[in-house]
């Protein structure tokens, strides 16, 4: 099962409220495995969704537990978030897993960093051991789907990732990067492709401020730029004419009251401001400064939104691609479910054969070792014989509605 919310369902406002940072994950996984009828979990949180991916035990029980928990950890009331929320079950839950790493789900469709950001998901809750083997089979498997859709389309070709649309709309309003000062807040992934988007884009001069300052280093010295502190941010800003920001910080570094003091200081002089931090990491109420431009992840979804024709018409083919990972993947799922009553099915009627053989033996003194092996060889042929075309069926019809009917059928007549 899986009970989420994202930039299609619900407002920036409540995403953001959402989000559960990398750091606290792993307590979160903890309290989710702490709930009655959930079994598995692994939870995704970027800047566009907060997903949270069970194996429930009673559905209903568990659809209330994690919404509950989407509740809590936002602060508000399960009936203010419930509306917002979206659900998906079975079938229905891995078509959406594999749309999601194929980009398809996407605020800039086709972008390829929500793969990673999936996989780096998945190996928290493994190792906090909240991912068990159902999970694992279906996190495995979206993973290879997202990367046959992106070798066998187009969906990703000419395509800008998050933090690459971001200076592009940058670029957009500005109408060239060349001659500008880009200051860059932040040191993670998003703020990475930021500045490698930079790169290509030939500003005048680069900085990068985060709060730890040898990751600030690191990123400056990829494109020659310099280190800012951030208790300097506030002189930096006064000097740039773009800041790109997308930081892990709960609450907002960027207040009313500290951007108008920095517009005061810049005499005039615009700046723009593209935060894709979620939560947001400058107050929406800074839009309405003179002189300042803010845009956040909506503005950037909507700018994504055009000039996509090309990659819309690869759609389809993602589609026939994940169509047929999602039947490969429930005939895998359904085979394995098979297995294990097949091999039941079978030490069953072994131990049925070897008992009666040990009985036979002990009753009849007359026959040597070598009849005994003659007559072992021959009973163990005989059912391996007389189990193959069950087996096969129970094999072929795995997943389907006969399949359940044969399994049900199987475990009655033989007290599996």
């Amino acid at each position: 099962m899986i009970l989420g919310l994202s930039h299609q369902s619900a407002p920036l406002e409540l995403l953001e409220k959402s989000t559960i940072a990398s750091e606290d994950l792993p307590k979160k996984l903890t309290d989710l495995m702490q709930q009655d009828h959930i079994s598995e979990a692994v939870v995704i949180s970027t800047c566009n969704r907060t997903e949270i991916y069970v194996v429930a035990e009673k559905f209903h029980a568990a659809y209330a537990e994690v919404r509950d928990f989407l509740a809590d950890n936002a602060f508000v009331a399960p009936e203010d978030i419930a509306d917002y929320l979206y659900v998906h079950n079975d079938e229905d839950a891995v078509k959406h897993l594999f749309s999601v790493v194929s980009g398809l789900d996407s605020a800039v469709l086709g972008e390829s960093e929500i793969q990673g950001q999936v996989k780096t998901a998945w190996e928290t809750s493994r190792i906090e051991k909240s991912s068990g083997p159902a999970l694992n089979l279906l996190f495995r498997h979206a993973l290879e789907t997202g990367k046959r859709v992106r070798s066998e389309t187009s969906i990703s070709r000419h395509t800008a990732s998050v933090s690459h649309s971001a200076v592009l709309m940058a670029t957009h309003h500005l109408g060239s990067l060349e001659k500008k000062k880009v200051l860059v807040v932040g040191a993670g992934e998003m703020a990475e492709g930021m500045v490698v988007a930079l790169a290509a884009a030939g500003p005048q001069e680069v900085q990068v401020a985060n709060r730890t300052i040898k990751k600030a280093n690191d990123l400056a010295e990829r494109i020659g730029g310099k280190t800012v502190a951030l208790s300097e941010l506030s002189v930096a800003l006064s000097e740039v004419d773009l800041l790109l920001t997308s930081t892990g910080a709960t609450s907002v570094i960027l207040d009313h009251t500290s951007v108008e003091e920095v517009a005061k200081s810049r005499s005039g002089r615009p700046l723009l401001i593209v935060d894709i931090a979620v939560p947001r990491d400058v107050h929406p109420d800074t839009a309405s400064i003179n002189g300042v431009t803010l845009l956040d992840m909506d503005d950037l979804s909507a700018f994504a939104a055009v000039g996509i024709e090309e990659r819309i018409n690869e759609v389809e083919n993602v589609q026939t691609i994940i169509d047929q990972e999602v039947k490969r993947f429930g005939d895998l799922r359904s085979a394995r479910e098979m297995a294990p009553l097949i091999s039941k099915l079978r030490i069953n009627v072994d131990t049925i054969r070897c008992r009666e053989i040990d009985r036979f033996f002990q009753s009849q003194s007359q026959f040597t070792d070598s009849d005994r092996v003659a007559i072992e060889q021959l009973t163990r042929t005989l059912t391996a014989k007389l189990l193959h075309k069950p087996t096969i069926g129970l094999k072929n019809s795995a997943g389907s509605a006969k399949g359940d009917r044969l399994a049900d059928s199987v475990r009655d007549l033989f007290d599996l």
